[in-house]
């Protein structure tokens, strides 16, 4: 019994200090390096493309036409649809069955082959760059990077050559594998800064440590 007791109180801070570590400036040698193209889904793609709810996707369209007048109408469509329904294949290649937090320990541990943040962020950074958007810009973005708390990346949509500041959060990772997403300006919760920004931030910081 108390050798349970010490598992479940244990278990969550392992899963805190696991993190959800901001993309490596250096490769590391690791599972939790998979690239998802080597990932084998149990589930047909088109099956799990139906999960999507079509209400939310059209919500998401909408908000990312309404970014800019030049942004076209059939690449703010496909983007919302290409959000939803890549996070749904990526939450069965990640084998994802618990919270985040828990999750990337379990990454991080290599019972799980790929989901921390910066995973979810690079995979879907990936994904909507194969459709050549011509109206849309991603990026990435990194919160908490200078705190205490656990940093954070995601992917973000803009409208073509808006900055971040400018865009909406597209980040499956805040829910294991539920798309949440709104815009950038709207995110109470993070506070978002270029990956770029971040990264040089983290090399002038262990710059100091040497």
């Amino acid at each position: 019994m108390r050798t349970f007791l010490r598992i479940c109180l244990l278990g969550p801070l392992i899963a805190l200090v696991a993190g959800c570590a901001s993309t490596p400036t250096e490769p590391v040698q690791s599972r939790a390096n998979v690239d998802v193209a080597n990932l084998t889904a149990p589930v047909d793609p088109p099956a799990i493309a139906s999960l999507a709810d079509q209400g939310e996707v059209a919500d998401l369209a909408r908000t990312l036409l309404a970014l800019s007048p030049t942004v076209d109408p059939e690449e703010a469509a496909r983007a919302a649809a290409i959000a939803y329904t890549h996070t749904a294949e990526l939450k069965v290649l990640y084998q994802i069955t618990d919270p985040p937090l828990l999750h990337n320990a379990k990454v991080n541990s290599g019972a799980r082959p790929r989901g921390l943040c910066w995973h979810w962020a690079e995979d879907m950074q990936k994904r909507f760059l194969a459709e050549n958007f011509q109206t849309l810009d991603v990026h990435r973005a990194i919160a908490n990077h200078d705190n205490i708390r656990i940093d954070h990346s995601t992917a973000l949509l803009s409208a073509k050559g808006a900055t971040m500041f400018d865009s909406v959060v597209i980040d499956p990772w805040r829910k294991g594998g539920t798309l949440v997403w709104m815009p950038v300006n709207e995110d109470k919760r993070y506070e978002w800064r270029p990956q770029a920004e971040v990264l040089e931030f983290y090399k002038a910081r262990d710059a100091k440590k040497s």
